[in-house]
């Protein structure tokens, strides 16, 4: 039986992250919206660039939830996006119940599905996907630290004017302002970002990594980021799907990993068949440890404001 993934949302980074899967031939896809007609018109659209890549790749768009019945992984992407000046923080409470609808719906079709959430509070969001849908931690998986990090590899390959490949970066924490990218785990070629650039120049990049969502939505002025953000999820679903053991940066839940208990943060999160395998746990400095707590700090008091 081929998979299937199923995409609430179709919005820009829904409909993008439907064009980056079915370019990959890994499963058949279902775009979900409450837009009349819209899910449909771009499942249509895609469905007929697939002779031209010669991709067999089957594209549905609904307005039913009924359509994602028996899915192996739901994307849920739906949510207000940011305007400018806005914090993730200040769609709480709009998005939480755009996201509970979606899980409620969705679980009741597909029972043993494996979700990734990209709704902002991200963090928030994903546990309250997994309290709703009522299912095991590793069937949740918050999609934000390959973002991050990837940002940050593209912030340093621009300094440096090296390659990408040859960058690696690790951005853990709350997908928010206080994410906390390891300066000292992150290299070029495997030297040390604190040995190969000045501090002030890293300092820099550091911040900007964290803006870096900001940063799109006050240059678009309507919307946000979804070329990366949905090709993230990608790397996930394919990850998943094809059972890599991949070790990415995601958010995960805790269950003690950097003394954090009973939230979603975003570590190292080692990805296959049945969802989150293993989070791994790097040493960190004291100063990093210290954002790590505020960061879930944050998180957590997040999560209390909703009724989860």
């Amino acid at each position: 039986m081929k998979n299937k993934v199923s995409i609430v949302g179709a919005g820009m980074t829904g409909s993008t992250t439907a064009h980056w899967l079915a370019e990959l031939e890994i499963a058949d896809l279902v775009l979900v919206d409450i837009v009349e007609g819209m899910p449909q018109g771009k499942a249509l659209d895609l469905q007929a660039a697939m002779p031209i890549i010669g991709k067999d790749v089957r594209i549905v768009g609904s307005n039913d939830y009924g359509a994602t019945a028996g899915s192996d992984i739901i994307v849920i992407t739906a949510g207000l996006p940011r305007k400018p000046g806005m914090s993730r923080d200040d769609l709480l409470v709009a998005n939480a119940e755009i996201v509970r609808t979606a899980t409620e719906q969705t679980i009741k079709h597909s029972p043993d599905v494996i979700y990734i959430v990209l709704t902002n509070p991200l963090d928030v969001m994903a546990y309250l996907t997994m309290k709703v849908a009522r299912i095991e931690p590793h069937r949740v998986i918050g999609q934000a630290g390959i973002l991050d990090s990837a940002r940050m590899r593209a912030f340093v390959a621009m300094e440096l004017d090296v390659s990408v490949e040859n960058i690696h970066c690790y951005v853990l924490g709350g997908h928010g302002d206080d994410m906390v990218p390891l300066t000292h785990a992150s290299n070029v070629a495997g030297i040390p970002l604190d040995e190969i650039m000045p501090p002030d120049r890293l300092d820099a990049i550091v911040e900007r990594t964290r803006k870096g969502g900001g940063e799109i939505v006050s240059l678009l002025k309507k919307g946000s980021a979804y070329y990366a953000p949905s090709v993230a999820v990608t790397q996930m679903v394919e990850a998943i799907l094809k059972d890599k053991h991949l070790i990415v940066p995601a958010a995960a839940f805790m269950r003690g990993e950097y003394g954090l208990q009973d939230i979603f943060f975003g570590a190292p999160v080692q990805l296959g068949r049945e969802g989150v395998e293993k989070i791994y746990e790097y040493k960190l400095t004291e100063s990093e440890k210290a954002a790590l707590e505020k960061s879930a700090r944050g998180v957590a008091e997040n999560a209390a404001k909703l009724d989860i």
